[in-house]
């Protein structure tokens, strides 16, 4: 009989991805959405939908029914300015810690970030939501990456329309920062593999790729990948993350509300620091540049026309 898995946050970038990994894996697929209209092409893959805000328990209920495993891959990314982000965060992890408790799921798995960075909300909001689902729900397996590489994701985007659309740009000093970039590739590897690798169970696995760069450094390879020259930046080290996220909202499409959370996470190292639970693992992430060129490879965004 195949084995059951819900994901939450399914119509997001790792989520609908992560789905048809697992499909291909012969898992039956549950996927969690809020709103059914949003979610044509799940509808359309043969999944199962189970409409349900996180932060309504009473719509949670029947979710995790014959579930073995439950991601949870739900953030708002600084979306909406509405209320506590923090105590929405917490509240949407506890109900669904308690849900799949209550339903017999055998095992949550979560994706948060790497760093440590006391003062960034959105980084601790995801610690703190890592620590609720462990408390409250089924053994949890705590995944933790640094910035995810792939056509869709918001640090990929935020990184191509920095590069395309302006001949020179501020240097303010997280430019700096290591983090440790991974292809969404191995990151799907390491969430589908999960259920199988029982020595991941309650425990924390940090990931990353095999290059440690800096955003600056990420910045200079993409105009690489992109075939235009590398953008000049000005040293302007005392600007702030907030401001940094209000620019890049004037410059690129990326609303300042996803930018800032990005760059909270980029002001501080990024990068493992515990390679044993990666090590559980038989995954190896490719370096950065083959993650960034098979980005651009499945970018329908990609504008056609001559990058100078």
């Amino acid at each position: 009989m195949a084995r059951r898995a819900l994901i939450s946050g399914a119509t997001g970038f790792v989520g609908g991805r992560l789905a048809s990994a697992l499909a291909d894996r012969d898992w039956e697929v549950r996927c969690l959405v809020r709103d059914l209209s949003r979610a044509p092409e799940l509808a359309d893959h043969g999944f199962e939908l189970h409409e349900a805000d996180v932060l309504d328990p009473e719509a949670l209920r029947g979710a995790g029914c014959g579930v073995a495993v439950a991601y949870y891959l739900v953030h708002s990314m600084g979306r909406g300015a509405a209320g506590d982000f923090e105590e929405r965060e917490r509240q949407g992890a506890r109900n669904f810690a308690e849900m799949t408790k209550r339903e017999g799921v055998g095992r949550v798995v979560y994706l948060g970030g790497l760093g440590d960075r006391p003062q960034s909300k959105h980084l601790r909001s995801r610690r703190r939501t890592a620590q609720i689902l462990s408390e409250f729900g089924p053994p949890l397996t705590y995944f933790r990456a640094g910035m995810i590489v792939g056509a869709g994701s918001e640090s990929y985007r935020t990184l191509r329309y920095l590069v395309q659309r302006l001949p020179a740009m501020i240097g303010p000093a997280w430019l700096g920062q290591p983090t440790q970039p991974i292809g969404i590739d191995g990151v799907i590897a390491y969430l589908g593999a999960a259920p199988d690798v029982a020595a991941s169970e309650g425990r924390e696995v940090q990931i990353g790729g095999p290059d440690v760069l800096s955003y600056g450094e990420m910045l200079d390879l993409m105009a690489d990948a992109l075939g235009v020259r590398r953008r000049p930046r000005v040293p302007v080290p005392l600007i702030t993350p907030w401001l940094s996220s209000l620019w890049i909202g004037l410059v690129t499409p990326v609303d300042p509300g996803v930018a800032r959370p990005l760059i909270e996470g980029l002001s501080t190292p990024t990068v493992v620091t515990d390679g044993s639970g990666a090590d559980l693992f038989d995954v190896r992430p490719i370096p950065f540049m083959d993650a960034l060129r098979q980005a651009l490879a499945e970018d329908s965004e990609i504008n056609a026309a001559p990058q100078s």
